[in-house]
């Protein structure tokens, strides 16, 4: 048994509590994956709506990339350093509870540099960290056209990453990102995942197949566990969550649904408050004492009393 820190909705105005606890946050991750069948991981952008994943009953989530950097008000290029990277991450794993795989996107440098990340971000709490193999600055997969390292340089990177992870953070789930079937072809996609496989990643991730045959074809191909970009009206095919199973996928990430409902949501709200129409804002809202629960005002409350001057 193992001592740590959570937090979730126990926790107060994300006031970080030492417990008891039996499992690591890699473990649990590592055991929500060996359960039989596929995981739908719907993807966070923030500390709330990661919280909002938890609650609605996901083993995990995601910390996109592209979400992280546009609430930034930034584009998923590269422009995030490790600093904001590891620090907005932090907020996460400090107020919930499910497992939270971080983009660690190319490691922000030499293989030295890869180290440091996968050190930084396991001990701001991620249970898993992605990895790629794209040239820097990145960019997301669904966007213009862009390259990859040589293959000897993506496996360089991807042995400092197992090496850290190895030396520094055992639980660690290690997800390896290709995007070199787009770049380069597919085949070259399956060689590079089944070698950061043999190395020790856990999941492979080949990044915008632009078909069902190139889906099946990959998950045929790959060993280990595979992991689906289910990018709405991105390159990849949107297929039922039952027919990815089929096809050999153990996870259905889902990058951009949340933060994609949110904007749209949001630019809804302000057209009516711009018309003056604040009579119609009310029906789009959640109550405002919901509200105050979901981010944690009652558990202050509570927690608040026990430290009152008499």
């Amino acid at each position: 048994m193992s001592v740590g820190f959570v937090g979730g909705v126990g926790s107060s105005h994300g006031v970080r509590r030492q417990v008891r606890c039996c499992t690591t946050p890699g473990n649990k991750l590592r055991e929500t994956l060996a359960r039989p069948g596929i995981q739908l991981m719907p993807c966070c952008f923030d500390a709330l709506s990661a919280r909002l994943i938890e609650r609605a009953g996901f083993n995990f989530t995601f910390m996109s990339g592209f979400s992280s950097a546009a609430v930034h008000g930034l584009p998923d290029t590269g422009l995030m350093s490790f600093e904001e990277v590891r620090r907005h991450l932090q907020y996460l794993t400090e107020t919930n509870n499910i497992p939270v795989i971080c983009d660690g996107d190319t490691g922000y440098g030499n293989a030295l540099n890869v180290k440091r990340t996968i050190q930084g971000l396991h001990s701001a709490g991620a249970a898993g960290i992605m990895i790629e193999d794209q040239i820097s600055p990145k960019r997301c997969g669904h966007t213009k056209v862009k390259g990859v390292v040589s293959y000897d340089e993506a496996m360089m990177r991807m042995r400092a990453a197992i090496d850290a992870r190895d030396a520094h953070a055992s639980d660690l789930v290690i997800v390896a990102r290709t995007d070199a079937a787009k770049a380069i072809g597919i085949d070259e996609a399956i060689k590079r995942a089944n070698e950061f496989h043999k190395m020790g990643a856990e999941v492979s991730f080949v990044e915008a197949p632009d078909s069902v045959e190139a889906m099946q074809r990959l998950c045929d191909g790959i060993d280990g566990w595979t992991m689906c970009n289910c990018l709405e009206m991105g390159a990849t095919p949107i297929l039922e969550p039952a027919r990815l199973e089929e096809l050999g996928y153990k996870i259905a990430a889902y990058p951009l649904t949340l933060l994609s409902s949110a904007v749209k949501s949001m630019e809804e709200a302000l057209v009516v408050l711009r018309a003056g129409d604040v009579s119609k804002v009310k029906p789009m809202l959640k109550e405002f004492t919901d509200l105050q629960e979901l981010v944690g005002f009652d558990d202050y409350f509570r927690e608040e009393k026990l430290y009152e001057v008499p």
